[in-house]
């Protein structure tokens, strides 16, 4: 017992000495120390992973070995903000996330808006015939839709989060609002690089874009993040079926930029379109959500 006392005592002075840290520190450092604490707890179970799944740096991932990496990361985001929240500085509402009937709503709301402008996109794509569905395998469908759901609102969720939650209110404390789009939005964007970098680079305007209409969506929801979860879920579901399924495939009578650069939706005009048209509608109709 006289060890455990001894423990607790030290744990709550070094508590006591974070918090005071991170409340004199540059929002800058604040952020930073989050992604530190996020990686290096995820780091043991990332590395016993890693050998039960063979993989080497260095090596593509392939998509089934994403997967077992991805969700501890994800799963331990919200325990590293609860851990901010229980050190006293800063609650899950702040950062946009309410636990009541309005964030479902709200959550509806962006994901039909997600997929119905990936429906007018890819609808007009067909029609101008940049590319042609694959009908012998709308049978793939029904298996699928639930799982790349669950997966959407999973990783829609954590990442809203966090970048749009968390990093976005903290920057918002030392800049201008179009500041702490621009960063948060930026940091979103090469994040994405961690994973693969050939595919991911010619999307880093996309995501950045992405991004910063996801700040708008957040601003449209009265700074909560149901609509900007809701959009983000949905075109990762969207485009995750399309994907899995392999609905579609292009034609090549344009040129890839326009489609999208390696199928990348986001690394092409059509996709870039598409965020636009949201943030527009986000614009325009954000009193009547």
């Amino acid at each position: 017992m006289f060890f455990v006392s001894i423990f607790i005592t030290l744990f709550e002075s070094s508590a006591d000495t974070l918090l005071a840290f991170l409340k004199d520190a540059p929002v800058l450092v604040v952020v930073m120390t989050f992604f530190t604490v996020w990686v290096f707890l995820w780091l043991p179970v990332a590395i016993v992973s890693a050998i039960i799944l063979n993989w080497r740096p260095g090596k593509p991932l392939q998509p089934e070995q994403k997967i077992p990496l991805l969700v501890p990361l994800y799963l331990l985001a919200p325990l590293v903000l609860w851990g901010i929240n229980w050190l006293g500085f800063r609650a899950f509402s702040d950062y946009g996330f309410v636990k009541n009937s309005s964030i479902v709503n709200s959550l509806l709301l962006g994901f039909g808006l997600g997929v119905l402008g990936l429906v007018a996109v890819f609808t007009c794509q067909f029609y101008l015939g940049w590319c042609k569905w694959q009908q012998c395998n709308f049978k793939r469908v029904p298996s699928i839709l639930l799982p790349t759901l669950l997966i959407a609102l999973f990783v829609g969720g954590i990442e809203e989060l966090v970048f749009r939650g968390f990093i976005f209110t903290e920057l918002e404390q030392d800049y201008p609002i179009w500041v702490a789009a621009i960063i948060s939005s930026l940091i979103f964007a090469l994040l994405h690089l961690v994973w693969e970098q050939h595919e991911t680079i010619p999307q880093l305007p996309g995501l950045w874009l992405m991004g910063m209409v996801l700040v708008l969506a957040r601003f449209a929801d009265r700074g909560n993040l149901g609509i900007a979860w809701g959009l983000h879920a949905g075109w990762v579901w969207a485009i995750a079926t399309l994907d899995t399924a392999e609905l579609i495939t292009y034609t090549s009578t344009v040129s890839e930029w326009y489609t999208g650069k390696h199928k990348k939706p986001l690394a092409g005009l059509a996709g870039i379109i598409c965020i636009l048209g949201t943030g527009v509608i986000l614009w325009l109709f954000s009193e009547y959500f």
